[in-house]
């Protein structure tokens, strides 16, 4: 078997132009709630507006989409990511694997597929992200347990900054060694942190951080049209577990 350091590494695609957007969205600093504002469309060149700016679409049934920049908004710094001590275990034994735009669609779908509960991601979503993937602005990861997808997330890259747009597992800690594979992978291209938007206990212990909106929105600005570009082919996750990793 090889090792990930003999294989020759594979890189994710520049993002292609989509031109400008035809909609004036509004500054995401005027609303407190941060609520910025309802309809415009889901289109490649309103999308990448939007995550440009620090606003993303979140659908509610029975109104028009709405688009939001929280306040205050969650982040995880690439280099650092938490790995408790059962999740290095599982890094260590898993013998699980990782890959990059590899499945997006179905990442999406497991993402889109609870039972017990319902899902923001319409069809004209999951259509929408589709369109960004092929365009080189929206990547999935996937975790693997030989031909088996237990895990993955999708989301929507702007320079250095990741945007996290949902995860899901088939297999206990299928969805956080997603988050800590996206996270490794993304520090070593020279992506800067990973939003996830709305921070969870879950996300806290996993090393996210909550900045508020106006901080956010400089750190975006930053690094937003810096070249990142992560490494696509299958990995194992035993790479992942660096020196301190799961000592609490």
């Amino acid at each position: 078997m090889l090792r990930s350091s003999d294989v020759v590494p594979a890189w994710a695609r520049p993002a292609q132009p989509v031109g400008p957007s035809p909609w004036l969205l509004p500054d995401p600093g005027d609303d407190p709630t941060g609520l910025v504002g309802f309809g415009a469309d889901m289109a490649p060149e309103t999308l990448v507006d939007a995550y440009r700016r620090g606003i993303f679409p979140w659908p509610h049934e029975g109104v028009t989409v709405p688009w939001f920049s929280p306040d205050p908004r969650a982040v995880i710094l690439a280099d650092s990511v938490h790995v408790s001590r059962s999740l290095a275990h599982r890094l260590r034994h898993s013998e699980w694997e990782t890959t990059v735009d590899r499945e997006f669609s179905s990442v999406v779908e497991g993402c889109r597929v609870r039972p017990g509960e319902g899902t923001w991601i319409t069809d004209e979503m999951a259509a929408a992200y589709g369109r960004l993937q092929r365009l080189g602005w929206a990547h999935s990861l996937e975790v693997w347990e030989g031909s088996r997808l237990v895990g993955g997330m999708y989301g929507v890259r702007v320079g250095g900054c990741f945007t996290g747009e949902s995860m899901f597992h088939r297999a206990s800690d299928g969805s956080k060694v997603a988050l800590v594979d996206l996270a490794r992978r993304w520090h070593a291209a020279g992506g800067a942190f990973v939003d996830v938007q709305l921070a969870t206990d879950h996300l806290f212990r996993m090393g996210a951080l909550e900045v508020v909106r106006a901080r956010f929105l400089a750190m975006l600005a930053e690094v937003r049209d810096h070249p990142v570009a992560m490494r696509v082919d299958r990995l194992p996750v035993s790479r992942l577990v660096e020196p301190g990793d799961g000592t609490v």
